[in-house]
């Protein structure tokens, strides 16, 4: 998987989120980021990293996101992977 692949997973993670305002709040208070800097803060690998960190500590949403996606759940876990450290293309 490929950065610009990885990215677009996990930017639909956030919109997924986004239409489920309990779990985008539950998010938000654990990453510790607020509302007005949610926008700068997706152009950041580590923090979309951190979104599907989030759906993958959380099994139920995170088949239920794979399953609204089509993808499956190991493509979270790649994306995640590469989105996490430096990882050559």
């Amino acid at each position: 998987m490929n950065h610009d692949e990885a990215e677009g997973i996990a930017i639909a993670a956030l919109g997924f989120l986004a239409e489920r305002p309990e779990h985008l709040g539950r998010f938000l208070a654990e990453s510790g980021i607020g509302p007005e800097t949610l926008r700068v803060a997706a152009t950041d690998p580590g923090f979309l990293a951190g979104i599907l960190d989030f759906l993958m500590n959380d099994e139920s949403l995170l088949l239920e996101f794979t399953e609204n996606r089509r993808l499956r759940p190991l493509m979270v876990a790649a994306a995640h992977h590469r989105l996490s450290g430096p990882h050559p293309e």
